[in-house]
């Protein structure tokens, strides 16, 4: 699962790899671990069980050194996943009737960046580094944009507010304060809360760059020095056809951010003063006036841009039905993890992954198998889909949702397994998205069938909706899951122990995690395959429910 950041965060860091190595450098060999070395040792398991930890034991092995995305060991993870989807009898659906859809990555880096402000007096000094950060710009490389800016509160429009109300940004930037109001549902706030959803309404209203300013909220989490140390860092985007790289909003780029000593200098002479605007900014759901500053601002930006290929992995189950065959039911996953990085307490520097996502990975195979062999075909075609570089910001399930090797029109759904925590009996099932659409009452009659009732997000303040692979289906207006065993019973502890002690951690590995319960991820494998089971045989595709939120913003069926 991709790091859990604050919206600011996400702003300067949604596509940045956990530990961000030059691209051209080879990691350092590992030492396998103790607990690598002994992962095998164990009680036998039943078959079933023994499959699903056979995947995980070797993508998650010191050898696969952390599965990071563009690596010769994420392409060797590809490959052993492509031969199982072969072994489990499906057919390719990647490029060239082959298992691999080629996922061109981009890694972009800031050369150097100024930002200068004028106000009607003349020339306005700030210092980089204290007043603002300019952001690298992968779909332009070179790039200078002078232009007015007008500042529009949250830059959101919906949910009963239009913070562009009463002023025109065409051909404006647009600076806007990071988050959404504490008012907004958990899943609704994340959505307007991830610049990707900013931006796209900023270039709608026809601006040209947005600037995010540093709020006394979000300070209080992680001020602008935090944002300051990163600027420079390398990112990753999918790369466009000419060798650029992909932005939310092509056009309408994220210029950087400015501090609230930063702020103080934008505002000057506004009609509102930047201390009273500060002020409203620390009520929970504060509403702001929008207005056209009497500033002009310049940025210019070099970027470097490094091309890096990867792949995601596509295999299907054709129907049956003459008709609802023509459908299709995406089962996805994400391959990668975060691959070497720093050493932990134990000198141990390889992220395995095998909670994130090696289990879902496995699980992926595992119900692939239960498809092939059951008496009775799915109706509608079942396509299983690894992913690339979900770490470093859900990247190869946005290319595949912008690039898909199957008619877009004919996804009906997407379920998404990532990072199941199965360190214990599970009692109950957390499934995101439940509530927008009818897959809801599937999900939970798949638990019922196997004795566990769906139950609250056990972590509310971690956004998670927004930060794993479905998203991307949503924000194509498809219907979608992500599942995790709930927080019941000894969940509550299992969860904050592994977010606490191993997420992102070296310790993240067979043998060094406390015991996993193979039982439990065969009973997740159950309960993900009698959704994906019953999306399959129904008589109606999955539609948002009326009025949803989600299935109006991006037109999905049955929403309106």
């Amino acid at each position: 699962m991709i790091r859990s950041t604050t919206p600011l965060a996400l702003a300067l860091m949604l596509a940045m790899p956990a530990y961000a190595q030059d691209v051209s450098a080879p990691a350092p060999a590992p030492t396998p671990s103790a607990a690598a070395r002994n992962a095998i040792v164990n009680a036998e398991l039943p078959a079933d069980q023994a499959a699903l930890k056979s995947h995980v034991m070797f993508l998650a092995s010191d050898a696969m050194k952390g599965r990071e995305a563009g690596s010769p060991e994420f392409n060797i993870a590809a490959q052993y996943v492509a031969s199982q989807f072969y072994a489990a009898g499906l057919k390719p659906a990647g490029d060239d009737g082959g298992f691999l859809q080629s996922v061109p990555l981009i890694s972009y880096k800031l050369d150097s960046g100024t930002l200068a402000l004028t106000a009607k007096s003349g020339p306005v000094t700030l210092e980089a580094g204290k007043d603002f950060i300019v952001g690298a710009n992968p779909e332009t490389p070179d790039f200078t944009l002078t232009a007015p800016v007008v500042f529009v509160g949250y830059g959101i429009v919906g949910q009963g507010r239009d913070d562009y109300k009463g002023v025109n940004v065409k051909g404006k930037i647009v600076a806007y304060f990071g988050g959404a109001p504490e008012s907004f549902p958990g899943e609704i706030g994340a959505h307007f809360s991830n610049p990707a959803s900013k931006a796209e309404i900023a270039a709608r209203h026809g601006a040209v760059g947005t600037i995010t300013l540093e709020s006394p909220r979000t300070a209080k989490t992680r001020p602008f020095a935090f944002y300051a140390g990163y600027a420079t860092r390398a990112r990753f985007t999918w790369g466009n056809p000419n060798g650029t790289g992909h932005i939310s909003a092509p056009g309408t780029p994220g210029l950087g951010m400015i501090s609230m000593a930063g702020g103080e200098k934008l505002f000057a002479g506004a009609k509102q003063k930047w201390a009273a605007v500060l002020k409203a900014a620390e009520a929970d759901n504060a509403v702001f006036k929008a207005e056209a500053l009497p500033v002009t601002v310049t940025v210019a930006a070099k970027t470097a841009l490094t091309p890096v290929q990867s792949y995601n992995v596509a295999g299907m189950i054709p129907g049956t039905d003459p008709t609802l065959s023509k459908e299709i039911v995406v089962l996805s996953a994400h391959l990668d993890h975060i691959g070497v990085g720093r050493p932990d307490k134990t000198g141990d520097t390889i992220n395995n992954g095998a909670l994130d996502d090696a289990v879902g990975i496995a699980s992926l195979i595992e119900e692939a198998k239960r498809f092939k062999g059951a008496e009775t075909k799915p109706r509608r075609s079942i396509l299983f889909l690894a992913v690339t570089a979900e770490e470093k910001g859900l990247i190869g399930s946005d290319y595949f949702a912008n690039h898909p090797t199957v008619p877009a029109e004919a996804i009906v759904a997407d379920v998404n397994l990532d990072m199941p925590i199965i360190t214990y009996k599970f009692q109950d099932v957390v499934v995101y998205g439940a509530t927008h659409s009818t897959l809801g009452p599937i999900v939970e009659r798949a638990g019922k069938a196997i004795g566990v009732p769906l139950s609250d997000d056990p972590l509310p303040g971690e956004n998670i909706f927004v930060r794993s692979d479905h998203y991307n289906f949503v924000r194509k207006g498809v219907p979608s899951v992500f599942l995790w065993p709930g927080a019941g019973g000894p969940g509550r502890a299992a969860i904050d122990d592994f977010m606490k002690n191993h997420y992102h951690q070296p310790s993240d590995e067979v043998g060094q995690l406390p015991a996993i319960d193979w039982e439990s991820g065969v009973r997740f494998v159950d309960v993900n395959y009698r959704i994906a089971r019953e999306i399959a045989d129904g008589d109606q595709r999955p539609l948002w429910n009326k009025g949803d939120f989600f299935g109006t913003t991006y037109n999905g069926p049955g929403a309106k």
